[in-house]
């Protein structure tokens, strides 16, 4: 695998490693809406859904029922989903076009 396929993979598992923060916040934020406590902003919510974290982000809305009333989660988590999915591919494209020529070799 080359350098520039390394980098690449890289970058993958950042992403990878913000959907899990992205998760993790909304999960935290449901649990801390059950007792009272303070609360994460809504802002920190969204900035890291959109900063390539919306697969994690719209995995935790669905999977806890958490911010599906809210208007501008409604429609910012799913697209930031859809930006988040089209960074992957085409920072995985290269790598598996590599693989492929690799293979065929």
């Amino acid at each position: 695998m080359s350098q520039q396929a390394m980098i690449l993979m890289i970058l993958v598992l950042v992403i990878v490693l913000l959907n899990i923060h992205s998760f993790y916040l909304f999960y935290k934020d449901k649990q801390l809406s059950k007792t009272g406590a303070y609360r994460i902003s809504e802002k920190r919510l969204l900035s890291s859904s959109l900063l390539l974290g919306g697969i994690g982000a719209l995995w935790a809305m669905r999977s806890f029922r958490h911010k599906t009333k809210h208007a501008k989660f409604i429609w910012l988590v799913p697209l930031s989903a859809v930006i988040t999915t089209v960074v992957v591919v085409c920072l995985l494209f290269p790598i598996l076009q590599e693989l492929k020529l690799q293979v065929l070799m």
